[in-house]
């Protein structure tokens, strides 16, 4: 059972370990949180320098933990494919498993195959079949780099960071922070009890009817496709074209 009672928690190994957590610190120095906005601030110029020019994209989630001969794996290349086949780049976390997949499926059919990396303590590596990739610090810097440069999503299945950034996205859309760009949430088993909360909140009134227009529930390639034509063909707007400047290192 966990313990929440005290500045230590048992592990496994019945060991007792303090724990060190910075933010039961309190206020930190004035200069250790401005050299943490400094971070934060080049994180984000990082990104967007290296993204900039990318083109429309549709951003494909899912765990890192699934290999090479699973079927989510497999879904997720062949969603790959016949996304970066309409024209679209494919970006996501730039990591194994099911972002390998969807870069991979990329790839198959010569589309931009994008990846935004988080640095981890155990050295998360970006995949072989990346394109073009940048490497953040920061969770929440890369979820905005996932979210700005794409017209939809497409949630595989995953574990917590899969469902914080499906709900992050669905949030954004439903408070019109971000446009009405389709969600695509694939494998109806696997979701089941996911699918069993939304109708529950559905039910009681904490989300709103129209809600349910902007997520699709498939276990079926075409689909999905469909939805995301259809919903990027009536909610997509123009972007500006700018001109990549050499002494900015763009390209």
């Amino acid at each position: 059972m966990m313990n929440t009672t005290g500045s230590e928690h048992t592990t496994p190994n019945n060991r007792r370990t303090n724990l060190d957590v910075g933010f039961l610190e309190g206020p930190h120095s004035r200069i250790y949180e401005l050299g943490f906005i400094f971070k934060v601030f080049f994180d984000f110029v990082r990104g967007f320098r290296k993204l900039h020019f990318l083109g429309p994209c549709i951003t494909i989630f899912g765990s890192a933990r699934f290999k090479e001969d699973h079927e989510y794996y497999q879904l997720a290349r062949q969603m790959g494919r016949r996304i970066g086949s309409l024209g679209f780049g494919i970006l996501t976390g730039g990591g194994p498993g099911i972002m390998e997949a969807a870069n991979r499926g990329a790839r198959d059919v010569n589309a931009k195959s994008i990846g935004v990396n988080i640095m981890l303590p155990f050295e998360q590596k970006p995949n072989p079949y990346l394109d073009r990739w940048v490497e953040i610090r920061y969770f929440f810097v890369r979820k905005v780099m996932l979210f700005k440069y794409s017209f939809g999503f497409v949630i595989m299945p995953g574990g917590f960071g899969t469902i914080d950034e499906m709900f992050e996205a669905l949030t954004l859309i439903q408070t019109k922070k971000m446009p009405w760009f389709p969600v695509v949430l694939m494998g109806k088993a696997y979701w089941a009890d996911v699918i069993n909360q939304i109708k529950h909140m559905d039910r009681h009134s904490t989300i709103s009817p129209e809600d349910d227009d902007m997520l699709c529930i498939t276990d079926d390639p075409e689909e999905a496709i469909a939805f995301l034509e259809e919903k990027i063909g009536h909610f997509a707007t123009r972007r500006r074209k700018y001109t990549p400047l050499w002494w900015l290192g763009e390209k």
